[in-house]
């Protein structure tokens, strides 16, 4: 065992983790980073990067298929599974390298093993149940993350029962699946597996799928995937599974009734739980809320010089709010002066089934509810000339503003490349621009944005094209 001291101590070396030893020791601290598993954490090695890589390779296929629609052809189109698979590891291994050259390059020491309080300012690392090092910092972050939900009796089996990540290594593409849950992680493995070929039957508990979004994006979407070919069942239920030779006899609650039908693989998607086992809490003043660490908004936990970030600290479980966390707290530990508290609000979230799906702020159901008088605009893909060019002309973007101010509230948005234009509507809202700042910002044409500029537009019966 080796006594070391630092700065600053990171437990995880996730997209929050990997972001604040970085951040960290550009602001001159002497940083220590412990991951007992693999840079990048969940979302680069299981989630986010891979998923996007295999979703890249369905939406080639996809477009491969409708090559008439574009005047080309293209005959015997097919896959290789196995070699689509390949190339999502391989991404995922390149990046997770990179974040390996980024620690070396900015001179953080990475230490191997598993990190878990040991008292005030003292982190001990052990590798295999043997002891590595106990190292010493005034300020600690905590950034375990979190894992997927394992529901009784339907525990992965990595053969007839899957989660995300059995799901990314998949051997088969499932004649009959059943996906459980309909958040961006079931959606997207639904959207995946359905392009391949799949009969894919989607089962949510809530009364609509991608329950978050706003309940126009929520209906577009199911009419879109129940159009293309997959069932959507909601305010439904799956009692039980019972795994047979090949295949998986799932009961369901539909309706107040219940019916039995059969699968050839399941994937669970019934949300995650915070990584708060082990790492030792106890004995401090940390609190823990359902599984998450409980912080302010400077992600400071109850236990002085001890934070938290990422998944392990809360709702919305994105990789990019993770590290603005990473990064935020860090330079509060610094003193830097002009920083600005997490505003949950302002952080953008997005699905990349097809259609993809993307949101920031309020929605229109929530902003009424917190009493708000709104306007609302709406504009539709099929009136804008480059989704119409792209052969893309499914979709909507929707803004929500205080009828008032005129403060952006909210965007919405499903359909083609939506995932890349939120961004524009998030800069608006951390500017806090109103709706006359973006009716007099020029959008470049022919372009997907400009659908943007006249969902304002049509928020103050100024829609130009529609």
């Amino acid at each position: 065992m080796a006594d070391s001291n630092f700065d600053l101590i990171v437990v995880g070396g996730g997209p929050g983790g990997y972001v604040a030893a970085i951040r960290a020791a550009q602001l001159k601290m002497k940083v220590a980073l412990v991951e007992d598993q693999h840079l990048g954490g969940i979302c680069l090695n299981w989630g986010c990067i891979p998923t996007k890589a295999l979703l890249r390779s369905a939406e080639i296929y996809r477009q491969m298929n409708h090559a008439k629609d574009y005047g080309l052809s293209a005959e015997g189109v097919g896959f290789d599974l196995d070699a689509i698979v390949k190339r999502s590891r391989k991404v995922s291994k390149k990046l997770n390298l990179g974040v390996g050259h980024l620690l070396k390059k900015n001179k953080v020491t990475v230490f191997d093993g598993f990190g878990k309080l040991a008292g005030k300012g003292k982190v001990a690392v052990a590798k295999d149940g043997q002891a590595v090092a106990t190292l010493s910092a005034k300020n600690i972050i905590l950034a375990t993350g979190a894992r997927a939900r394992v529901l009784p009796g339907m525990e992965p089996d990595s053969k007839l029962i899957w989660y995300y990540k059995e799901a990314l290594v998949a051997d088969l593409v499932p004649e009959r699946l059943l996906v459980i849950g309909s958040g961006a992680i079931g959606i997207e493995f639904a959207s995946f597996f359905h392009t391949l070929g799949s009969k894919t039957t989607v089962v949510e508990m809530l009364d609509r799928i991608v329950p978050v979004e706003d309940a126009d994006v929520s209906s577009f979407l199911e009419k879109s995937l129940t159009k293309d070919g997959m069932e959507i069942i909601t305010s439904a239920g799956v009692k039980s599974l019972k795994k047979g030779k090949t295949t998986v006899t799932a009961t369901l609650e539909v309706g107040g009734k219940t019916e039995t039908r059969e699968y050839d693989r399941v994937i669970v998607a019934a949300g995650i739980v915070g990584n708060v086992e082990n790492i030792g809490l106890e004995g401090t003043k940390v609190k823990v809320d359902r599984t998450h660490v409980v912080t302010n908004e400077w992600c400071e936990t109850a236990e002085p010089g001890v934070y938290a970030i990422g998944d392990l600290a809360g709702a919305p479980w994105l990789a990019h709010k993770a590290s603005h966390e990473g990064i935020l707290c860090v330079e509060k530990m610094a003193g830097l002066k002009g920083l600005h508290p997490m505003n949950t609000l302002q952080i953008p979230g997005c699905t990349y089934c097809h259609p993809q799906v993307a949101s920031v702020g309020l929605t229109e159901a929530k902003a009424k509810e917190q009493g708000q008088k709104v306007r609302v605009g709406n504009f539709p893909f099929q009136a804008n000339g480059k989704a119409i060019a792209l052969g893309e002309a499914e979709g909507f973007v929707k803004t929500v503003f205080d009828a008032a101010t005129g403060e952006l509230l909210g965007a919405h948005m499903v359909g083609a490349e939506v995932t890349e234009l939120i961004q524009g509507y998030t800069v608006a809202m951390g500017l806090e621009t109103t709706e006359a700042e973006l009716m007099h910002t020029v959008f470049p044409h022919p372009t997907l944005s400009e659908m943007m500029h006249e969902s304002v537009l049509d928020a103050y019966d100024r829609a130009v094209h529609f």
